[in-house]
């Protein structure tokens, strides 16, 4: 391979790692042997609950309701390395989650069509290969690795806690999130601490299902318990690595933090959180950060996803020549995908957290 070409081909891969002293290295396609990670960074003597890991990894699972996909997936992490006697060794953490439930015929039709608002004609385009099984890379089925390595990660922060919900599926909205039991978010398939709101979307996420359609949402994270000074100004603040890390999951098209886009209705005299004595604020329409770096308050922030965008309807697209096709896409997936992703986005929260964690303790 020509110096140039390897050149380039190092800048298509440098996507695969995540952080920057805390750092996670994915790798594995949805329908191959397995998918898998590398944790690296994570320093030694860190207890290590596995069973809390297996838990996130079963929150995020393929076939866990009747609102999901019906792709029923073990997913047991296997740690290869980096623990010892339940605790971090300092080195190296490797994992793997075998594939065993993929159906990889179900794709064939697709080996030459891109499929609507997907991501085969761009990986197409970019690698001049595609894995079109199951979307291969591209598929959700990638952010398992981040779950475990999020929940390693959340081992490491101690008392810092972050909780998400489902706050939103399609046009039905849950209540005020202020008054909402965090502790309740698993009570229910859809995640939502909201009960009655709950009851309504799970019915409209199995009518969708039933349509062969899919619907968006929207999930709400709170991060309780956070010190202060957590955050790398200028080009890496808190809330701009948090975004990063959010937008980087699957079918996310949106994030907002505090006061989010209705800041830009509001007056500065309505906006600002002032602070008591004790160095708290009144309100928190920053959304716990100020300046890039952590105040002390709960961080809060949401996330919008689209409507997942393999759906079993006919709609029309191209093939790779550019001839017009119609496509009525088989396989299993989910109608809405919010649900599962709450423990994706609890996950990344704790991937930023932890490297920012390691940062700051670079900086006492």
């Amino acid at each position: 391979m020509g110096s140039a070409k390897f050149t380039l081909f190092l800048s298509k891969m440098a996507g695969n790692t995540f952080g920057t002293l805390f750092r996670l290295t994915t790798f594995g396609e949805s329908h191959g042997v397995a998918i898998g990670g590398i944790i690296d960074g994570c320093p030694p003597n860190v207890s290590i609950d596995l069973k809390y890991v297996q838990n996130q990894l079963d929150r995020r699972r393929p076939g866990q309701s009747e609102i999901t996909t019906d792709r029923n997936e073990e997913d047991q992490v296997e740690f290869l390395s980096g623990i010892f006697e339940g605790k971090s060794t300092g080195t190296p953490i490797g994992f793997i989650i075998r594939n065993k439930d993929h159906q990889s015929n179900d794709y064939n039709q697709l080996k030459d069509i891109y499929r609507p608002s997907h991501a085969d004609y761009t990986y197409d385009k970019k690698y001049g290969i595609r894995d079109y099984r199951g979307g291969g890379r591209s598929s959700a089925r990638e952010t398992a690795c981040r779950v475990v390595a999020g929940a390693v990660a959340a081992q490491l922060l101690g008392s810092l806690k972050v909780t998400s919900f489902v706050s939103q599926v399609g046009s039905i909205v849950c209540s005020d999130v202020h008054k909402l039991d965090l502790s309740s978010v698993d009570t229910n398939a859809v995640r939502c601490p909201d009960p009655v709101a709950a009851a309504k979307m799970e019915t409209l996420i199995q009518e969708l299902k039933a349509e062969g359609d899919s619907i968006g949402g929207k999930i709400t994270c709170v991060i309780q318990n956070v010190p202060v000074g957590l955050g790398e100004p200028v080009f890496d603040k808190l809330h701009a690595d948090l975004g990063k890390a959010m937008l980087s999951i699957n079918a996310v098209k949106g994030f907002e933090i505090g006061s989010g886009f209705a800041a830009a209705a509001m007056k500065g005299s309505e906006h600002n959180d002032e602070f008591t004595a004790e160095f708290k604020t009144k309100t928190n329409y920053s959304g716990g950060i100020q300046g890039g770096i952590s105040n002390g308050s709960d961080i809060a922030f949401n996330v919008a996803f689209k409507p997942v965008a393999t759906i079993n309807k006919t709609q029309k697209t191209v093939d790779n020549l550019g001839n017009k096709k119609t496509l009525k896409a088989k396989g299993r997936h989910d109608p809405c995908v919010v649900p599962r992703a709450v423990p994706i986005v609890d996950a990344m929260a704790y991937l930023v957290l932890a490297d920012h964690f390691l940062r700051q303790k670079t900086n006492e």
